[in-house]
């Protein structure tokens, strides 16, 4: 892989520094692992956009239920409850 230089201010050249050496780390690794921290969350908040628009579906409880009636968790008994 070639290398290659990225331009920042000397305050976050040094912020840089400071955290990568609170890390253990060089500076190299620790902006490697940020990059690839921040593509993971990038994913994972898109993933969750489209878990959470699949399972607000109507029905999709029920026909999960149909689909692994063996697997489906016993429903909660609301009788006797108050309010």
């Amino acid at each position: 892989m070639a290398d290659t230089t990225v331009k920042v201010d000397s305050d976050t050249r040094d912020r840089f520094a400071a955290v990568a050496a609170a890390r253990g780390q060089s500076v190299r690794a620790y902006l490697a692992d940020l990059a690839k921290d921040e593509a993971n969350q990038i994913a994972l908040s898109r993933a969750t956009a489209v878990f959470r628009d699949i399972i607000a579906r109507p029905g999709l409880a029920e026909a999960f239920d149909e689909a692994f009636p063996d697997d489906a968790p016993a429903r909660r008994s609301t009788a006797g409850r108050t309010a």
